[in-house]
């Protein structure tokens, strides 16, 4: 890994502690009135969730930005030129680091043995990124998912300051959300394996070598099973609501109301 790599993953990792120390609480006492009134240990998880949105956002409208205009990443993606990637992924790796020391500092509050494994098993396939260059096409494709993550941060956001399940906000966010997820992370599967089927046994493939070969392969796999298994229990429950909606408009008496989607999603896209 060169220096300007090394010099990103310190930055990216200060600024994130930053914003989650300093900027985000003075940014939410302004701007939401029922921050003020949350228990302490709800400060510390909205302020994370906070900084998750703000990371999604710089990552994956550069994600963006790559796919659509980097012609060297789109020509060859196993060996093509990684520079913006590497940038890319270098800020994503900060911000990894940044939530792993996080979740042991509030362990107790907020720690989760699979969250850790995910960032974990993120940082070791983006290594290979970084100090090898190799996949570029591939880190950046992933990197995509992350525009659904502001929209399950805001879910949270609604319910954690109270607002009704079947209020015009938080119904258009659940719709929004379920709309972004499969847009960024379902409906582009059969695109990137599509990809991923015409690279295998290329030359290119070959001189991955097999450390790389594997950890794109399976981490590949393991997200997308996920991911399809969080879209079945958003969907579900976007329905729920939706139908309690309209029971409601009907003058029928609603259901109980589910949330939107399961806690591990709530917790674990990032």
């Amino acid at each position: 890994m060169e220096m300007r790599e090394w010099s990103v993953v310190a930055g990216s990792f200060a600024g994130f502690q930053l914003l989650f120390s300093i900027v985000c609480p003075l940014l939410s006492r302004a701007l939401a009135p029922g921050y003020s009134r949350l228990a302490p240990g709800k400060h510390t998880e909205w302020n994370s969730r906070l900084v998750s949105t703000i990371h999604a956002l710089i990552v994956g409208l550069f994600c963006l930005y790559i796919l659509w205009f980097d012609d060297a990443v789109n020509a060859d993606p196993v060996w093509g030129d990684p520079r913006l990637v590497k940038l890319n992924v270098a800020i994503t790796c900060g911000y990894l680091l940044y939530d792993l020391l996080l979740l042991a500092c509030n362990w107790s509050s907020m720690g989760d043995s699979f969250f850790v494994c995910h960032h974990l098993a993120a940082l070791y396939a983006y290594g290979y990124v970084l100090s090898r260059g190799v996949l570029p096409y591939f880190a950046n494709f992933r990197l995509i998912s992350e525009l659904s993550t502001p929209f399950v941060n805001q879910r949270w956001f609604f319910e954690v300051l109270s607002y009704p399940r079947s209020g015009n906000l938080v119904v258009a966010n659940g719709v929004a959300m379920t709309v972004a997820f499969f847009l960024v992370r379902i409906a582009v599967i059969p695109s990137y394996y599509s990809k991923v089927v015409a690279t295998v046994g290329t030359p290119a493939f070959t001189r991955l070598g097999l450390g790389p070969q594997v950890a794109w392969i399976l981490s590949s796999v393991c997200l997308d099973v996920l991911n399809s298994i969080w879209m079945y229990k958003i969907g579900r429950g976007l329905y729920k609501v939706l139908a309690n909606v309209v029971r409601k408009g009907e003058g029928g008496r609603p259901e109980k109301q589910n949330h939107l989607s399961c806690s591990h999603v709530n917790n674990h896209l990032d």
